[in-house]
C-alpha cells in the first residue's frame, strides 16, 4: 500500500480513453486515473458474483454477501456517489436499507474529505438527493433519509397515501395514474429538478425498466469472486429483472477495467439503437 492511502489503489488493466485529471488527487491515485462522463448522464452501479447474481431475496442485505466486503468496491461505490447530483432508489433497496443515507462519506470514510472536494470542484451541492421510486406509496415515513434532500415518485394513488406522512424536507411527485411507473416520466422529473448526473443504485428490476426506457446510459459492474449456484425460481436475481430485451438486446461498449485484489470492475457504455 502506498503511504498516506488507505488501500492499494485500482490496477487499471484497460481504458479505452485515458482521462486526465479529473479527480482530486488523492481520488486520482484510488482509481487509477480521471473518471469523466458527459452529461446530462444515468449511470447505474451493481456488484455481482461470477456467475451473475446481484440479490438473494431470502436473505437480508445480501448485497453484503454478494460484496464480499471488498475496500475497493467500497470506494467506487463512494466515487460514484460524489459525482452524482440524485441517487435513484427503488422501494425496496430503502426497506433493506433501514439506516441507509446513500452518502459517499458513510460508504468509504478514509475518502470523505476528497469526496467533499470532488463536489465542490464539480460546484454541485454537498449532498446528492435521494430519489425514491414507490408505485403504491408503500415506503417507511420515518426512514432517516427522509430528513434530508428527497423526493418520492410515485403514483396518484401513492401521492395520497403519503400525504401528510412525510417530514417536510421530502418532496412528493406523482408520475400518473399507474399503477406502474413511466420512468422515462421519473428521469424528465429529476431532470427539471436539475440533476444532469444521475446514479442508479435501485434493484435488477428497476435497471430493467431503464434499460426498457432507453434512459440508461452507463453500466459500472464489479464483478466479486464469487459462486452461489440457484436454488429454483426466483431464489437469485440477476442483473436484469422483469425486462425482456430481445430482439435486438442493448448493445455495450467496453469502457474501462480494472482490479482490486480478487474484484474486477468493469465499465460500459449502454448504446442507444
Amino acid at each position: 500500500m502506498s503511504p498516506g492511502l488507505p488501500i492499494e489503489p485500482l490496477e487499471v488493466l484497460y481504458e479505452s480513453a485515458p482521462t486526465g485529471p479529473s479527480l482530486p488527487e488523492p481520488l486520482q491515485e484510488l482509481y487509477g486515473g480521471g473518471l469523466e462522463f458527459e452529461e446530462p448522464r444515468l449511470y447505474a452501479n451493481f456488484v455481482a458474483t461470477v456467475d451473475g447474481v446481484v440479490a438473494v431475496p431470502s436473505l437480508p442485505r445480501s448485497n453484503q454477501l454478494v460484496a464480499q466486503g471488498d475496500d475497493g468496491d467500497r470506494f467506487v461505490m463512494g466515487l460514484l456517489r460524489a459525482l452524482a447530483d440524485c441517487v435513484l432508489i427503488g422501494a425496496g433497496t430503502l426497506a433493506g436499507s433501514p439506516r441507509g443515507t446513500w452518502l459517499a462519506e458513510r460508504v468509504f470514510p478514509p475518502a470523505g474529505e476528497a469526496f467533499a472536494e470532488l463536489r465542490r470542484r464539480r460546484e454541485r451541492a454537498p449532498r446528492p438527493e435521494i430519489a425514491i421510486l414507490t408505485g403504491q406509496g408503500s415506503i417507511d415515513p420515518d426512514h432517516p433519509v427522509l430528513a434530508g434532500r428527497a423526493v418520492v415518485l410515485t403514483t396518484e394513488s401513492g401521492a395520497e397515501r403519503l400525504d401528510d406522512l412525510l417530514p417536510a424536507s421530502a418532496d412528493v411527485v406523482a408520475l400518473g395514474e399507474g399503477p406502474g411507473l413511466d420512468l422515462t416520466v421519473a428521469v424528465d422529473v429529476l431532470r427539471r429538478r436539475g440533476h444532469a448526473s444521475i446514479l442508479s443504485e435501485a434493484g435488477p428490476h428497476t435497471f430493467g425498466s431503464l434499460l426498457a426506457a432507453g434512459v440508461a446510459d452507463e453500466l459500472f459492474l464489479t464483478i466479486s469472486p464469487l459462486l452461489l449456484g440457484e436454488a429454483g425460481p426466483a431464489t437469485r436475481f440477476g442483473l436484469v429483472e422483469a425486462a425482456d430485451l430481445l430482439p435486438e438486446g442493448v448493445a455495450t461498449r467496453l469502457v474501462s477495467v480494472r482490479r482490486h485484489e480478487q474484484h474486477v470492475f468493469l465499465r460500459y457504455e449502454l448504446l442507444k439503437a
